[in-house]
């Protein structure tokens, strides 16, 4: 029996033993090591869901984690006990027509962890021990540390919004919404070959370590909600807007420093938003979702591993298990934190 974190209502997170199940020939036994806590993980904790999403029963939460493999099942020799791996919370059915086509991240039958969109619930990762696929896990490099390797997988959703994008090179992208998504669409963003990243937000932390990884400029919204109008001019400046805070007022507020035919990706989700058509239309706009990601998780684990891109400024703070309630509860602060981690070792 190990120790894992579940949520049973809003505020009443619980540290239980859970039994980590029978490892079977083509699977892989995990002592997880770190795991950041999530937008989705919060909401579950204040709220109890999001949207028409609601916790029906008992969930262990936690979807973001890292680890080292303690045992092997009897049909896999390509990897051994010992090894340091990035989990991929995603396991899509492989069969369904999505799957079939390559939208893995669409699947029909998709488990995810930490997930109540479906009933029993898919429980989370954020436990002492776990039992995965062999598909979900990545090596990681000696260089980088359990926390690193833990951002995996909110490097592959802003890796999939950017290539939901397409080609970045030589374009003038503008961030709205500068937590841990926005942070690191900034450092896939640059990485894809960017010209110019000016990110906004309406808090300081989220904003210098936007800067710290790689924007060209910051702009506090707060404090200057006029500042986007000097790239108004001649009908707008940026190529392409990725929206990452869900708010509809960042995301119409940016629309005039657009240039005709710019792309927009909508990151953040924050509930309906009003669109004015008229500027879709005037303009030519092409506004496109990003939802999570597949193959993109191998892509954020390489890049770290090559030594391409540093997560580490966006790591706040660590937190032993014993202690996830007071994580929880300072994770959502963004005027003292971006992504909060526990440690589970």
């Amino acid at each position: 029996m190990q120790q894992g974190i579940v949520i049973h209502a809003p505020h009443d997170l619980r540290i239980q033993e859970l039994d980590t199940g029978e490892l079977q020939p083509q699977q892989l036994k995990v002592k997880v090591k770190a795991g950041g806590i999530c937008g989705s993980d919060l909401h579950y904790y204040h709220h109890g869901g999001f949207g028409v999403v609601r916790i029906k029963e008992p969930m262990v939460l936690g979807h973001e984690v890292s680890g080292q493999i303690a045992e092997v099942g009897s049909a896999i020799a390509d990897i051994a006990p010992g090894t340091r791996i990035a989990i991929s919370p995603s396991r899509p059915c492989g069969a369904c027509k999505y799957c079939q086509e390559g939208k893995q991240n669409h699947c029909l039958d998709m488990r995810f962890y930490g997930s109540a969109m479906r009933t029993p619930h898919v429980q989370g990762a954020f436990r002492q021990e776990i039992v995965i696929e062999r598909s979900q896990a990545h090596v990681v490099a000696d260089h980088v540390s359990d926390g690193e390797a833990a951002m995996a997988e909110p490097l592959s959703v802003a890796l999939h919004a950017v290539r939901r994008a397409g080609p970045l090179v030589g374009k003038r992208v503008l961030v709205t919404g500068c937590g841990p998504i926005g942070a690191l669409v900034v450092i896939a963003a640059r990485r894809a070959g960017a010209l110019e990243v000016v990110a906004t937000d309406v808090a300081k932390m989220p904003l210098e370590t936007a800067l710290k990884v790689g924007a060209d400029r910051a702009v506090n919204m707060a404090e200057t909600p006029d500042a986007l109008k000097a790239y108004a001019a001649d009908k707008g400046t940026f190529d392409v807007l990725f929206e990452a805070s869900g708010n509809e007022r960042a995301l119409v507020g940016a629309l005039e420093a657009l240039r005709p035919q710019a792309i927009i990706v909508q990151v953040g989700l924050g509930g309906d938003i009003n669109f004015p058509a008229n500027l879709l239309v005037g303009k030519e706009l092409d506004w496109r979702g990003a939802f999570r990601f597949h193959e993109e998780f191998a892509m954020a684990v390489e890049l770290m591993n090559k030594k391409l891109v540093d997560v580490k400024p966006l790591i706040s703070a660590t937190y032993p298990i014993e202690k996830s309630v007071e994580a929880f509860e300072i994770a959502g602060d963004r005027s003292k934190m971006m992504k909060v981690q526990i440690s589970f070792a």
